[in-house]
């Protein structure tokens, strides 16, 4: 059974709460400030963090699916899949567009409190197919970078149309 939860949010923030990436720099350059501001914010006790690895620990990371199944800007067989170290890194060669991105490492992701993921239309259906239903017959050989978010503790939801598991059945998955 699946459940579609339709709203809008409103919340105020605080020009002061928001922390922007720099995009006057180049993609290494503005990677690598974001890290230092999250690791300031974090020594500051702004961003709490997971005791037993000091990574940051957000409340909330909201995240969408490409038809690819990449998520961030982590796409299917690209090295940045398996950095370990950085919080933020950059890619300078991505398959869509914009060539040149800065994005959350999957142990910052996977650090999260909550992931919400948000994914909608058809041409989404078959990787959410791979991901919820344990990869059989998709089409798929290798694991997409959705289904390496994988929460130290935490909770992960989907948030999505009808079109994007359209290819799912109730023995696919529980949710």
């Amino acid at each position: 059974m699946f459940v579609y939860v339709f709203f809008e949010l409103r919340v105020p923030i605080l020009p002061n709460q928001i922390y922007a990436i720099n995009d006057t720099l180049p993609p290494e350059g503005a990677a690598d400030d974001y890290e230092a501001r999250l690791k300031q914010l974090v020594w500051d006790h702004v961003i709490k963090v997971v005791p037993t690895s000091g990574l940051p620990r957000f409340d909330l990371m909201l995240l969408g699916m490409g038809p690819d199944g990449h998520v961030a800007s982590l796409f299917p067989g690209h090295p940045l899949l398996k950095e370990t170290q950085k919080w933020v890194t950059h890619i300078t060669d991505s398959p869509k567009p914009p060539p040149e991105r800065i994005t959350f490492t999957f142990p910052v992701i996977n650090a999260s409190a909550y992931v919400a993921m948000v994914v909608t239309g058809p041409d989404k259906a078959g990787a959410v197919h791979k991901a919820l239903s344990g990869g059989e017959n998709t089409g798929y050989t290798d694991r997409l970078p959705v289904e390496m978010v994988e929460l130290e503790q935490g909770e992960f939801t989907w948030f999505t149309d009808k079109a994007a598991v359209s290819m799912l059945n109730e023995k696919d998955t529980s949710l």
